[in-house]
């Protein structure tokens, strides 16, 4: 399967560098195609420009910008992000790539806006694996805006027939050596599962 890993992450020595490394790993030796997309090291710019937001619904050239990021994400059966939550929201260089890269003709079709339809039916399976430093407590009492953004907003771009799987480790701040091993060893057995 093809799968687009979309990496959001600034510093290599992270927890989060080494999760995403052994995603990556554990993708390519179960026989994915796997095309590895690290925000930070492609320098991808999460800016939604004026310009871009004036030409957002014009399909013939709203993805002028980001051409390339379109065409792996259409070209992918499958997505996984790997991401830290950060004041229990995105970074900011995550938002910004589904800012400027999910839009309308790509992500979504609006020509009809009272009944907008999905764009990404192509996608079958979605994975995030995700940090939190807070407990997971305080993420729900805060409405844990990441898990809505992948287990809501992104099926509703899929539609029905997408599998959705949310691996979250959350209190990082606490968490023992032991206890990230037991996180990375249960994403890695979910995604050997992933079919090819």
């Amino acid at each position: 399967m093809r799968v687009l890993v979309l990496y959001a992450h600034p510093v290599e020595t992270s927890f989060h560098a080494a999760l995403h490394a052994r995603v990556v790993q554990i993708l390519r030796a179960a026989g994915h195609e796997v095309d590895d997309c690290d925000l930070y090291a492609e320098d991808f710019n999460p800016v939604l420009s004026r310009e871009e937001r004036l030409n957002y619904r014009d399909t013939t050239c709203n993805t002028a910008g980001v051409a390339d990021y379109v065409q792996r994400l259409q070209r992918a059966e499958a997505l996984v992000l790997c991401f830290p939550t950060w004041c229990f929201g995105l970074p900011a260089i995550l938002k910004g790539f589904f800012d400027r890269v999910f839009v309308p003709g790509v992500a979504f079709d609006i020509s009809d806006p009272a009944h907008v339809q999905p764009g990404l039916a192509h996608l079958r399976h979605i994975a995030a694996v995700v940090t939190y430093g807070r407990p997971r407590w305080m993420a729900w009492a805060m409405g844990d805006p990441p898990r809505k953004v992948i287990t809501r907003y992104l099926r509703a771009l899929c539609g029905r027939g997408v599998r959705i799987r949310y691996h979250a480790r959350y209190h990082m701040n606490v968490a023992t050596r032991d206890q990230l091993e037991g996180f990375t060893q249960r994403v890695e057995a979910a995604l050997r599962k992933l079919p090819t």
